[in-house]
Parts: structure tokens; sequence; C-alpha cells
């Protein structure tokens, strides 16, 4: 079964920095050509290392149902 929530990244507020990148540890975020982080909501397990780390926080947890709205 999996998780009930997974991050998702606001590509207007991202900084491309690739700390969330760096910090997750199922390697389910990308930096999208040096411009913006995608989450692979196939991998996250939704543990929010990634939005404790974001200097911007454009990081959120959100649970599938809301993410799928």
């Amino acid at each position: 079964m999996p998780p009930k929530s997974y991050a998702q990244a606001d590509s207007t507020r991202c900084a491309s920095c690739g700390a969330c990148k760096h910090e997750c540890p199922k390697g389910a975020i990308s930096v999208w050509k040096g411009c913006y982080a995608v989450v692979d909501p196939e991998l996250c397990v939704g543990c929010g290392q990634c939005a404790k780390v974001c200097p911007t926080g454009c990081i959120e947890l959100k649970t599938r149902e809301e993410a799928h709205q």
C-alpha cells in the first residue's frame, strides 16, 4: 500500500538548489533541467525530510487525494 502522503514542490518558488534532492532517502526528487524540483510520487514515502531542508519552503506534504484535485 502506498503512503498516504507525498511531497509536492511549487515550481514557482523553487530555487533549484538541490537540497531536497540530496536529503531524500529514496531518490524520489530530481531537479528538472536545473530549474525546479520534481517529486516522483511512486518513490516518495512521505517522510518530509525534503520539506525540512528546503530554504524557500516550496515543498509541502500533500495527501494523495489533495494532490489529484
